[in-house]
């Protein structure tokens, strides 16, 4: 028997059943969130996110196309809460945490490769303009929308974003002079 999941089937008088979307869907964001891995995640972020996602998709009732599946939304969501989450976490480990935390020679290795990534990346920003490096550290080490850069600088979001397009290219010529892929 093959169920039919389009928001129409989810509309009572033109609202959202919310809580026939909380039962049927709530272990499908779980288990989202549990496969996006994000050790950064505690308990209480998990439950925010998994209660977020709901208040979202409630919140943005008219903008949902009744005609299409309701998963790619639900999932969509999720994703962007997580990627929000992470960007904007700092997970700081309690020292009694740390006992059983040493790293092994392999995660060693991926510490000292990112450590030069960053130093790479740092380098590649230095030649660049001032106003270019500033895009990037409001976009990716404070974690702004682009939206938010543009009203910062005064600047239209298509700049801010051909901007963004061209520092990564440039980035990512850099590293892979350095002997990155």
């Amino acid at each position: 028997m093959k169920m039919n999941h389009e928001i129409k089937n989810y509309k009572n008088q033109n609202k959202l059943d919310l809580e026939k979307i909380i039962d049927e869907y709530s272990g499908y964001v779980y288990k989202i969130i549990e496969n996006a891995n994000v050790a950064c995640l505690l308990k209480e972020d998990r439950e925010e996110i998994l209660a977020d996602t709901f208040f979202i998709l409630w919140k943005n009732t008219e903008k949902l196309d009744d005609e299409k599946a309701l998963k790619p939304y639900i999932a969509g969501i999720v994703k962007n809460l997580i990627r929000e989450k992470r960007r904007k976490s700092s997970y700081n480990k309690e020292f009694s945490e740390l006992d059983n935390d040493f790293p092994d020679a392999t995660e060693m290795n991926m510490v000292c490769e990112e450590r030069e990534t960053i130093y790479l990346i740092e380098k590649s920003l230095n030649k660049m303009k001032s106003e270019d490096v500033e895009i990037f550290k409001l976009y990716y080490y404070s974690a702004r929308k682009i939206r938010e850069i543009s009203n910062i600088l005064g600047i239209s979001e298509f700049s801010v974003k051909s901007k963004l397009h061209r520092m990564r290219s440039k980035i990512k010529k850099d590293l892979e002079k350095g002997g990155y892929r």
